[in-house]
C-alpha cells in the first residue's frame, strides 16, 4: 500500500484542497497522519488514482454501480443514520453524544421512529436464574430461523405493527442470547452486566451498545434490507443480517483483534506488529475507511477505560509504524479484557446492539415497498451470436 503527500494527491486530482478533504470525509479517499510529522496527512494512492480515473473520463453505468459496492457513493436513500465530518448521527443526533446518558433502549426509540415501544425486559419466570447459554450465537439463529418459518411476511403490515413484533422479536432474542432474565424491567446493558457478573462494567457496556446500534448501510445490514425488500418476516430479516455479521471481515474482526494480543504476549507488542507488516498483511482493529482521522467510537469507548498493558503496547506500536488509530473492533475487545468479561463478549455486544439498528433498516425498507434486485455485469464465456 502507498501513500501520497497532500501536494502529490492535489497534482493527481487536479482539485483545490477543500475538494481533497471532502473527499476524504466522505470515505472516498483513506487518509492517515504522516508518521514523519502528525500535524500532515498522507492519502492512500489507490484512492486517489480510482478518483483521478473517474475525471478523467466519464463513467458508465456499469462502472459507477461497481465502485458503489465497495466504499463508494451512497448507493439507497435512508434517514436513519450517516457518516459525516468524522462522526457517527443518528437522525441527526451525535451518537457519541447520546452514549453518554442514553440506553440501547432508547436508541432503538429514536432509530426505530415509531412512537412508544416497550423494550424493557419483562422475566416470563421471576424464579429463573440469568445463565448466558453456552452457545449464544447458536441458539439465536435457531430462534430467528424457527420464527422466520412460521411469522407471517412483514409486506403489507403496517408499521406500528411491524414495530410491535420487532420489539417482542428483540426481547426473545436477547433472552436467547444472553438466558433467561431475573430482573423485572431490566435493560439489556443491565442484564448483560449480571449475566457477565460485571457490575463495575455496566455504565461502559451501555456506552458499548449505544455507539454500535447503527453504521449506516454497513455489509450486515445492507443484507438485511435485502430480504426485508422481498416483505419476508421480521425474524428471517433479521437472521440474513446476523448471518452476514459473523463474517471475520464485520462482527468477527475481534478475533483478529484477539489474535494479534496473543501474538504480542508470546513476544511482545513491536514483534508482532512488524511481523504482521512484514507480510504485507493489515493490522487487525486498526482503521476505517469512514474515519480517516480516527474511529470516533474507539476513541469516545476508550476514553471511559484505561485499556490493559498489552492493549496500550500495541496501540503505541501500530501508531508509531503506520499512523493508523485503532477502531471500535480494538475498543471492544480491549473493554472485554479489561473487565473480565467472556471471550464472545464483544460479538454479544456488537449482534444486540446491531439487531436495534437492522429492525430500524428493516421498517424503513418495508415503508419504501421497493424490492432490491441489482443486475449482475456478466463474465463467464462468450455467449453465441443470435
Amino acid at each position: 500500500m502507498t501513500w501520497l503527500t497532500a501536494s502529490q494527491a492535489l497534482a493527481a486530482l487536479g482539485v483545490q484542497p477543500q475538494t481533497l478533504y471532502a473527499n476524504v470525509s466522505r470515505g472516498r479517499i483513506q487518509a492517515k497522519p504522516d508518521p514523519k510529522d502528525p500535524r500532515r496527512s498522507l492519502y492512500k494512492s489507490e484512492d486517489v488514482k480510482r478518483l483521478a480515473g473517474r475525471k478523467a473520463g466519464r463513467r458508465t453505468v456499469a462502472s459507477v454501480a461497481a465502485e458503489a459496492i465497495g466504499w463508494g457513493d451512497p448507493v439507497l436513500p435512508s434517514s436513519i443514520s450517516t457518516i459525516a465530518d468524522g462522526r457517527l448521527w443518528y437522525r441527526g443526533m451525535d451518537a457519541a453524544a447520546l452514549s453518554a446518558t442514553a440506553t440501547l433502549e432508547q436508541v432503538a426509540a429514536l432509530l426505530w421512529d415509531a412512537g412508544q415501544i416497550d423494550l424493557v425486559y419483562h422475566a416470563r419466570n421471576a424464579d429463573e436464574a440469568a445463565l448466558a447459554p453456552e452457545q449464544p450465537l447458536e441458539a439465536v439463529l435457531l430462534l430467528l430461523a424457527r420464527r422466520a418459518g412460521v411469522d407471517l411476511p412483514a409486506y403489507g403490515r403496517s408499521r406500528a405493527v411491524l414495530a410491535r413484533e420487532a420489539a417482542g422479536l428483540f426481547n426473545d432474542v436477547t433472552s436467547a442470547m444472553l438466558g433467561p432474565g431475573a430482573r423485572e424491567g431490566a435493560a439489556v446493558h443491565e442484564r448483560l452486566a449480571r449475566v457477565w457478573n460485571a457490575p463495575q462494567a455496566e455504565d461502559i457496556i451501555r456506552r458499548a451498545l449505544v455507539m454500535l446500534a447503527d453504521h449506516e448501510l454497513n455489509a450486515s445490514t445492507f443484507a438485511a434490507r435485502v430480504a426485508a425488500s422481498t416483505g419476508a418476516p421480521l425474524a428471517a430479516s433479521l437472521l440474513a443480517g446476523l448471518a452476514t455479521l459473523t463474517g471475520p471481515l464485520h462482527g468477527g474482526a475481534y478475533l483478529g483483534a484477539w489474535s494479534l494480543v496473543r501474538a504480542a504476549e508470546a513476544t511482545s507488542a513491536g514483534f508482532a506488529v512488524r511481523e504482521l507488516l512484514a507480510q504485507g498483511r493489515s493490522i487487525p482493529a486498526f482503521g476505517h475507511q469512514l474515519y480517516p482521522a480516527g474511529d470516533l467510537r474507539a476513541v469516545t469507548l476508550l476514553s471511559q477505560f484505561t485499556p490493559g498493558k498489552v492493549y496500550q503496547e500495541i496501540r503505541e506500536s501500530v501508531e508509531m509504524l503506520t499512523g493508523e488509530q485503532p477502531n471500535v473492533d480494538f475498543a471492544v475487545t480491549a473493554l472485554a479484557d479489561a473487565f473480565g468479561l467472556p471471550p464472545s463478549a464483544p460479538f454479544i455486544l456488537f449482534a444486540l446492539a446491531r439487531c436495534i439498528g437492522w429492525i430500524a433498516h428493516i421498517l424503513e425498507q418495508q415503508s419504501d415497498g421497493q424490492l432490491i434486485r441489482p443486475r449482475a455485469r456478466y463474465t463467464g464465456p462468450a455467449l453465441p451470436l443470435p
